[in-house]
């Protein structure tokens, strides 16, 4: 098995043994594996790139063919422990839409995302060109981004929405970021549940 990267290494920490998760955005499915097998978990992924589905059956890894912009309607109210969105909540439209339906048929809810505040990123638009680093690896042109987003804005979105932050961490080349990860974290990654 391949290493982890470090946001997936700190998500399955989170992760108590015997629990359900659901992984929107899979990828090849490396985390829902691992889980599987360190903990035991119950998982399924949602991935709607057909190389990905091919690449998480071969991993051994339950996928379900989905568009999330279209909601999580075939999956009942609290089903999961966690709902997991790893390095994909910027590619979608409708942001409170799927962090509403992350709620809704989880527990907690994980969320990673690539800070565009982050002082590399500020850097590359003061020389006059859009950022690309080993967490945005796309052009301008080609990216699959639609959301360009800061820790601060995130952490806004979430107070305005009733959505509850349990637990917040940015990271640097996979290193924890403990001050003033709005400017100096490349990526951030949350736990959040519903308030109330």
């Amino acid at each position: 098995m391949t290493a982890l990267r470090y946001d997936h290494q700190m998500i399955a920490g989170w992760i108590a043994p015997g629990e359900t998760v659901l992984d929107l955005g899979c990828g090849d499915g490396s985390l829902l594996q691992h889980l599987s097998e360190t903990r035991r978990v119950l998982g399924y992924g949602v991935e709607k790139d057909p190389d990905n589905i091919v690449a998480c059956v071969a991993n051994g890894v339950n996928v379900l063919q989905l568009d999330l912009e279209r909601g999580l309607a075939g999956f009942e109210d609290d089903f999961f422990d966690h709902v997991i969105m790893s390095l994909s909540l910027q590619a979608v439209h409708n942001t409170v839409g799927i962090l509403t339906e992350m709620l809704r048929v989880g527990r907690e809810a994980v969320v990673s995302f690539p800070n565009f505040a982050y002082w590399r990123h500020r850097q590359a638009i003061l020389n006059g060109h859009m950022p690309v680093s080993e967490n945005l690896p796309y052009q301008w042109f080609n990216t699959p981004n639609v959301r360009f987003f800061t820790i601060a804005d995130f952490e806004s979105l979430c107070a305005m929405n009733g959505i509850a932050v349990l637990e917040g961490i940015g990271f640097d080349e996979g290193e924890v970021v403990a001050e003033e990860p709005n400017f100096l974290a490349s990526v951030a990654l949350y736990r959040l549940a519903r308030t109330g």
